[in-house]
């Protein structure tokens, strides 16, 4: 374990979301006075302001957990790894929007910076969400990140499908919103403090009231559940992924995932491990509904964004898989009943690293679907990627790439990831889960594998010229590589989340 410092006045661990906060207020004054024709000053200074975030959090990397704010908030090994990459999906997102939104005319108007800013607050919610240590701190992160996800995704306020799916995410992410808050006031009712550390002593020790404390979990795994986007708290998911612009759903499919894993950490197995077996039975339903329904329904899709909006729902379900897997029960040769922990670095890690797969592949998809779109045209149909190949050999190989690493076909990323995961499934001893899982990714692998088809074997319906721009198309090479590099050579990263997570959650 490593050495643990508590502080109520050291500024250092919140540096990162301080330089945020500052930086994106200048930012929308400074782009009140640019003119449309300087609005990549927005641009560079958004990617800058990434860049120093950077900076700051890796100046606390691989250092000791700090606590700050009266111990609300947390610099740890698992939430500056996660920052870290909350930082690269948000930096990529951008590049890959800039023409797509401008196109559309999400840049336009005297505050066309406002896609960059409201982006830029987004993360700044996910940060306060991964490195909470209070559930009010944890809970004002995400709505401050849900707050500036609904408004990006009725940015487009002539578009009627963009406004129908703002309604539905609204309409929906508030009643998620009083779920969690009504799990957290349970959790308070029942153990007397919203402080992560306290709860999880109160519910050790046995003063916390045993009945509330369940009540609230089960109305905290709800929420969290629909942060997720799993069964059955899905039904947003498909509607609002293929109604928002694909700039906008690749800000709501990607690095929000990251922060609301961290989330899921920090509340079940930081505050609640000693109710492990009874969120550990709740996931494991989830996860199986999840994994079958998402990629049973994915099959019948004809759109690109909906189809890998089922994917999304399946792929976290893997997620939960790893999270349920941390802590198994045992029986004593006297007959009495506790739970093991031994497996909980592996499975948790195991989770980690799935997540972060799925983060980059998903950014390198919709980047694809980015890149083909043009003004009046959404690349969103299976058939507008018709001989892709054809077109572009280099983007279709590098599309193939992240379906390959979606369906788990090696040596792709994401093979790793799945491996990791029924490895830690299987250590419980659940095997008859462990096929389950295997099963349903053999299923999934159909969809994805349809897209390559269409790619490589099918002829083109549109010649027109894949037109982007120079920072775009390196990035999205660069992205490919990095799901081939990273699922060829694993190993650096495997050992960068099981290190992140022994500092987070010291073994029991």
């Amino acid at each position: 374990m490593m050495n643990t410092l508590t502080t109520t006045t050291n500024l250092a661990p919140v540096y990162p979301e301080i330089f945020l906060m500052i930086a994106a207020s200048a930012i929308l004054l400074i782009d009140m006075f640019l003119g449309q024709s300087k609005r990549t000053v927005t641009y560079v200074l958004s990617l800058a302001t990434l860049a120093g975030c950077a900076a700051l959090t890796y100046a606390n990397y691989g250092g000791a957990t700090v606590y700050t704010f009266n111990n609300m908030f947390v610099s740890d090994g698992m939430g500056n790894l996660l920052k870290l990459f909350t930082y690269l999906a948000m930096g990529i997102t951008l590049i890959y929007s800039r023409q797509y939104a401008d196109q559309r005319g999400m840049l336009s108007g005297n505050l066309g910076g406002e896609f960059y800013v409201l982006a830029l607050f987004s993360m700044l919610g996910q940060m306060v969400m991964i490195s909470g240590h209070n559930m009010l701190i944890i809970y004002l992160g995400l709505e401050l990140m849900s707050l500036s996800l609904y408004a990006l995704v009725a940015l487009r306020r002539d578009h009627a499908v963009s406004t129908e799916a703002a309604m539905k995410y609204f309409i929906l992410g508030a009643l998620a919103s009083g779920f969690l808050l009504y799990g957290i006031s349970m959790l308070y009712g029942a153990t007397g403090s919203l402080d992560v550390a306290t709860i999880a002593r109160a519910a050790a020790d046995g003063s916390a009231n045993h009945t509330i404390l369940l009540f609230g979990v089960v109305f905290v795994v709800a929420g969290l559940a629909f942060k997720l986007g799993v069964v059955p708290f899905h039904m947003w998911v498909p509607d609002v992924y293929q109604g928002s612009p694909t700039a906008v759903t690749l800000l709501l499919g990607g690095a929000p995932k990251l922060a609301a894993f961290a989330i899921c950490i920090r509340v079940l197995p930081q505050a609640l491990h000693t109710v492990t077996i009874e969120w550990q039975q709740m996931l494991m339903v989830l996860a199986v509904l999840s994994l079958a329904i998402g990629n049973l329904t994915a099959i019948a899709q004809s759109n690109l964004k909906r189809m890998l909006a089922y994917s999304t729902i399946a792929q976290m379900g893997f997620v939960l898989l790893g999270l349920m897997a941390g802590a198994v029960a045992v029986t004593g040769a006297g007959g009495e009943h506790a739970v093991s922990f031994a497996n909980q670095s592996a499975a948790y890690s195991a989770a980690m690293y799935y997540s972060i797969t799925y983060v980059l592949t998903t950014l390198g998809t919709f980047g694809l679907i980015m890149l083909l779109a043009r003004a009046g045209f959404e690349a969103e149909e299976l058939s507008d990627f018709r001989g892709l190949a054809k077109r572009s050999p280099w983007f279709a190989t590098v599309l193939s790439a992240m379906l390959f690493s979606l369906a788990g076909v090696p040596p792709m990323m994401g093979f790793a990831a799945k491996f990791a995961v029924l490895q830690a499934v299987l250590s419980t001893g659940a095997v008859w889960l462990t096929i389950v899982a295997v099963m349903f990714s053999l299923i999934g692998a159909y969809y994805y594998l349809r897209v390559v088809k269409l790619m490589w074997f099918d002829e083109p319906v549109d010649n027109a010229a894949i037109a982007a721009p120079f920072d775009m198309r390196v990035v999205l090479s660069l992205n490919g590589i990095m799901v081939l590099v990273l699922g060829v050579l694993p190993g650096g990263l495997l050992t960068a989340c099981l290190h992140a997570i022994a500092a987070t959650i010291p073994a029991v």
